[in-house]
């Protein structure tokens, strides 16, 4: 008898596609563990804006990776590919079902194909780097890295923060360039498996943008400011940290802090999350073997569903 290899569905989208409701659907037909695929949520105390599944939702099936991190830690995408690889495992020696379910594709493109061997962070060599970008800018380090690693710096933007931190930071802690690393093979984290992709993608960004609008306002209504206030009395959280920039919450930070009025920063914060839904649906749109659903029809539960079916059929056959 044939073996057939397992399957990992990913359910992916850009944000406000309603990816959630239709993970639960799914978890309501089969056993399925959702494993998230956010950047967003694995922070504990960044629950409206971040749009985290309530109690209540996580009470109708379980949910994986989430409040992982505090607001003042790193997580890599290598790091996901490890825990998410990690999970699929288990999940399905358990006899379970496990379904990728979010919007940051470069956890999903770590996780399908596969890691580079690169160099653990060191939070020493990060604070010093701050420290640098305070006083001098990124554009300055941006400068530095043109000169070490001018293949990395090409791609990166001068204020690309976060980005530039990692490339100095694997400079300054190793001797070799970024672009050095990565040019080495990349080492698979599920090795065997099937990635089936179900794409939930707008057939009008118009109404996608709408969405987008009034879920905001609606975070707003929430209490997302006195979120964001919260995260802002602590010493030890800036705007530098990858929680922070999380568009939604810089834009906050910002008004907290006295650069923009309420209502700029709320338009910023619109205009910003549109912006990364633009960057999700492109980069959608270059898997190869994805399956479509249009996000705005009122039967795309029920397709994300017959699609899932097909998927689960063929493992099984």
């Amino acid at each position: 008898m044939p073996t057939h290899p397992p399957v990992l569905i990913c359910l992916a989208g850009p944000t406000a596609s309603g990816k959630s409701a239709a993970s639960l659907a799914l978890a309501e037909r089969w056993p399925i563990e959702i494993i998230v695929m956010d950047s967003a949520t694995i922070y504990r105390d960044m629950d409206i804006g971040t749009a985290k599944p309530t109690a209540e939702e996580q009470a109708r099936a379980p949910h994986h990776l989430l409040d992982i991190r505090d607001p003042a830690q790193a997580y890599s995408a290598a790091e996901f590919a490890r825990d998410a690889a990690g999970l699929a495992q288990d999940i399905r020696a358990r006899g379970r079902i496990p379904l990728l379910c979010g919007g940051t594709l470069l956890y999903y493109k770590a996780l399908r194909e596969g890691l580079n061997d690169l160099p653990e962070a060191d939070p020493a060599i990060r604070r010093q780097l701050d420290n640098e970008a305070s006083e001098h800018g990124w554009p300055a380090l941006h400068a530095e890295l043109a000169r070490v690693d001018p293949v990395t710096a090409t791609r990166l933007a001068p204020n690309d923060s976060q980005r530039l931190q990692r490339a100095l930071e694997v400079w300054r802690g190793t001797g070799r360039p970024l672009s050095d690393w990565l040019a080495e093979p990349q080492r698979p984290v599920l090795p065997g498996w099937r990635f089936e992709t179900i794409s939930l993608e707008p057939s009008d960004r118009t109404v996608l943008h709408a969405r987008i609008a009034h879920r905001y306002t609606d975070m707003i209504d929430a209490g997302l400011l006195d979120e964001v206030r919260s995260l802002r009395e602590r010493p030890d959280l800036h705007p530098g940290l990858p929680s922070i920039r999380c568009v939604g919450y810089r834009q906050l930070w910002d008004h907290l802090d006295g650069r923009i009025p309420l209502d700029k920063a709320i338009e910023q914060a619109i205009a910003a999350t549109r912006q990364l839904a633009k960057r999700q649906i492109t980069w959608l749109r270059s898997l190869p073997q994805r399956q479509t659903v249009d996000c705005l029809s009122d039967q795309a539960v029920e397709q994300v569903i017959a699609r899932c079916a097909q998927a689960l059929e063929a493992r099984a056959s």
